[in-house]
């Protein structure tokens, strides 16, 4: 058989990279080739499809080891049983395809993953050793994410933490029993540690730096996962209390969440159907009120239906306040900063200003709408010094007078 060329199977691999969704770089320590030593740098901000304060597109090569795999994930495409083109790079083909791509300007840095190729143990000695190359015989500085197996040896797994900025450890799916029904080769208890004793790590490492200027680096930018949705049964309430557990327990800092797609030769146990997009926007949007607005995750369910399903026409901070409608309207010259960041309308940003601008004068309805992109959607729960809502507020048609527009999803490959 003819051996495949690294284009060949860099074409079969980086598209196989593709259903990964966690490989945002926020977060990482800086370094930098500045002084002349070393290659590529990295700055605080995104590299993969993010962008630098200066404007930038920032990228990263995003690729598989190999996607060949001896488990059989049902919502895998590259499962064992699935009947897909197989490719393998050796960890110095990498490497040497990162410095190749950076030094022509393509990318600054790497998202490495890997299907399970002879052994959990044997992958990840592979991914850890294309990391040790890049850093160690390259002297590269650029950012490398690796995607740890939870099965390797916890030796193997807290040596990608001293080479890669971040770390992560995909939990799958939202329960355990969707994992072990689509999942029947991942055990949800083995996960978990996983988790746990990279996230222990990651504290260690911090106090260390503290304590010692040399002490090494560990998984600067933390650890992500990655939950699927809509493959199994699990509601957005399971899902987002799944998340904050995770969040709670890791100290994470991300978790994503990538709608499922259907695949090739597919298992009878999967839907047929994906779930609609907006619905894995609606998650993300639930993850930045616990993350930054100071939502539990029992409140965002509350404002999920009675089927545990968040509504997908408007975004969950106006569905939490339309049901709880006794918390408002809010004054905006005398509530907590609590309190102002439930209002719709206004986000992190506009409270700062408001708490800010309200300690040398009263606020007025037309100062609002300067701070939000819809006064309409504001001016039901809040009061100025000029405005109240009086009944406003309490009209049973008030979904439909701060709803946005209802616009029908595009499907791309709709005849």
């Amino acid at each position: 058989m003819t051996r495949k060329s690294i284009l060949d199977r860099l074409k079969i691999l980086a598209d196989a990279a593709k259903y990964d969704a966690s490989c945002a770089s926020s977060g990482t320590s800086k370094r930098s080739s500045k002084n002349g030593k070393g290659v590529g740098s990295t700055e605080g901000m995104g590299i993969c499809h993010a962008y630098a304060p200066d404007g930038r597109c920032i990228s990263l090569l995003k690729v598989l080891m190999t996607n060949h795999c001896i488990f059989d994930c049902h919502y895998c495409i590259n499962r064992k049983s699935s009947n897909v083109e197989r490719a393998r790079f050796t960890p110095q083909e990498v490497a040497d395809l990162t410095i190749s791509f950076y030094k022509r300007n393509y990318i600054e840095g790497l998202f490495l993953s890997s299907g399970i190729v002879k052994s959990s143990d044997h992958t990840m000695e592979q991914l850890v050793e294309c990391a040790r190359i890049l850093r160690e015989e390259h002297d590269f500085r650029g950012y490398i994410h690796l995607k740890t197996i939870p099965e390797a040896d916890p030796e193997i797994t807290h040596r990608a933490g001293l080479y890669a900025d971040r770390v992560s450890i995909n939990v799958e799916l939202p329960t355990v029993a969707g994992l072990n029904r689509l999942a029947p080769d991942k055990d949800a208890g083995q996960i978990d540690g996983a988790m746990g004793r990279m996230g222990g790590d990651i504290v260690e490492a911090k106090d260390a730096r503290k304590r010692f200027r040399h002490a090494p680096r560990f998984a600067p930018a933390g650890q992500s996962t990655q939950m699927i949705v809509g493959a199994d049964a699990a509601s957005d309430a399971d899902i987002v209390s799944r998340a904050s557990s995770l969040y709670e327990r890791h100290a994470l800092r991300r978790v994503y969440y990538s709608a499922f797609s259907p695949i090739p030769d597919a298992s009878a146990v999967l839907p047929l159907k994906r779930p609609p997009l907006i619905r894995e926007h609606r998650l993300y949007q639930s993850d930045w009120l616990m993350r930054f607005y100071g939502f539990s995750s029992h409140e965002v369910g509350a404002a999920a239906g009675a089927d545990g399903m968040l509504p997908l026409d408007i975004d969950p901070k106006l569905a939490w306040a339309l049901k709880f409608r006794e918390y408002f309207p809010v004054d905006v010259n005398r509530a907590s900063r609590e309190f102002l960041l439930r209002v719709p309308g206004l986000g992190t940003r506009a409270v700062a200003q408001i708490l800010s601008i309200r300690r040398y004068r009263l606020l007025r309805l037309e100062d609002i709408a300067r701070l939000t992109v819809s006064a309409v959607k504001v001016r039901p729960f809040i009061v100025t010094a000029d405005w109240r809502p009086v009944l406003l507020t309490d009209r049973a048609d008030l979904k439909a007078l701060v709803a946005p527009p209802v616009h029908n999803q595009l499907e791309l490959f709709a005849s």
